[in-house]
């Protein structure tokens, strides 16, 4: 049987990182190549009780339809939160709950993007960004980014010798896969350029509430005095990503449109999944089990970068995040992340290359580490072993 796919499915492709993760089903695989939460951290029991409070007292109203703008209880409990973590004034009327907060990106394109436009990214930025706008058909375009993100004179320079620049997409704290978090200088100084030009921006913000170290810096959705910044956030790092539940914050205009796509897409959030996180929030201290998360992959990310600075040659860089799940490391320019993969699998370690986190390829000599996922003792061997392959191959 022969059918013809639409042009805009041809630009479709696999995730690298989807890809990468099947290779943790290899026996005694050590991966660092999701960002996947620590399995040990899920509420499990908690959860169980907060589904049985749901079904015990409004089972028949959980299991059936419900409105697309999400539960009204989660979205005053995120709106309240939103305040707490990143000093954005909100309200629940303001937040349209999604399918994670990926379907957010695949939203965002299908209202911004036209094919031929151009959406712009950090130097390198989230692939599954990449993936998610690809389908829209744009063009992708590199903003130079530094230790404090964004260099606003770069940005200033694209912007005002480009055209159809119609969408912005960042991720200023704890970057993926950098790890790297804005400067507050920095945010100021990217909104007053993004005020100048009016541009929607995507602030995208999974790890926000992960912080390791050092003071919470204020949102740019915080900063944001037109209503052009689009606020994703998302429990799947600080609950479980299973229920598949996240959050569009967004000006009462821009957010209609975003109501009208989903109720095109998938009608409505799960019912089910939104009651008992909602409920679960008001049995247990949310904030409590975050900081437990905190204290576990704070751990984590010392232990890594520790071991990585006694097996890694001295040739090999790598960055330092205050928070977040991920580390980036840069090989000499010379060495291919892709090919050291290779040896690293014989070897029963994984990692995502780098090349695959910027739009337009290159920078293949760098990779990303995620911290969170696997035990100490394996972070310990696994690191080991990647040492071991990158001193073989620098001799």
């Amino acid at each position: 049987m022969r059918v013809q796919f639409a042009k805009r499915v041809d630009n479709m492709k696999g995730s690298e990182i989807r890809e990468a993760i099947k290779l943790t089903l290899k026996p005694g695989m050590i991966s660092f190549a999701g960002g996947l939460p620590a399995p040990e951290m899920f509420p499990v029991q908690e959860m169980k009780d907060a589904a049985n409070h749901v079904l015990d007292e409004a089972g028949a109203v959980a299991m059936q339809y419900a409105t697309t703008e999400g539960f009204d209880p989660l979205r005053e409990k995120i709106a309240v939160r939103m305040k707490a973590k990143y000093a954005i004034d909100t309200v629940p009327q303001q937040i349209l709950i999604t399918n994670g907060s990926q379907q957010g990106l695949d939203f965002s394109a299908k209202l911004f993007l036209d094919e031929g436009d151009v959406v712009l990214f950090e130097s390198p930025s989230y692939m599954g960004a990449f993936n998610a706008f690809k389908a829209y058909q744009p063009k992708f375009m590199e903003v130079p980014t530094d230790e404090d993100g964004m260099i606003p004179s770069e940005l200033e320079k694209i912007l005002e010798t480009t055209e159809r620049v119609k969408m912005i997409y960042v991720i200023p704290d704890f970057q993926n896969p950098t790890g790297r978090t804005w400067s507050l200088e920095r945010r100021k100084a990217f909104m007053e350029i993004i005020n100048k030009y009016d541009i929607p921006v995507i602030e995208d913000n999974p790890y926000g509430e992960l912080r390791y170290e050092g003071e919470s810096i204020p949102s740019l959705k915080s900063m944001d005095e037109k209503g052009l910044v689009i606020f994703l956030g998302s429990f799947s790092k600080i609950l479980a990503p299973g229920y598949r539940i996240g959050w569009i914050c967004a000006a009462p205009d821009i957010l209609q449109r975003y109501i009208f796509v989903k109720q095109g897409a998938d009608l409505q959030p799960s019912t089910v999944s939104q009651m008992e996180i909602s409920r679960f929030m008001e049995l247990y201290d949310l904030d409590a089990h975050v900081e437990k998360i905190r204290k576990l992959y704070g751990a984590r990310r010392r232990l890594m970068l520790d071991t990585m600075k006694q097996e890694f040659p001295a040739e090999v860089t790598f960055t330092y995040p205050k928070g977040g799940l991920f580390t980036w490391v840069e090989l000499p320019e010379h060495m291919d992340a892709r090919e050291v993969l290779k040896e690293c699998v014989e070897r029963n370690v994984a990692y995502i290359p780098g090349g695959a986190f910027y739009p337009q390829g290159s920078h293949e000599n760098t990779c990303r580490l995620n911290f969170s996922n696997m035990s100490e003792d394996k972070i310990v061997e696994g690191i080991k072993r990647m040492g071991e392959v990158l001193r073989e191959i620098m001799k």
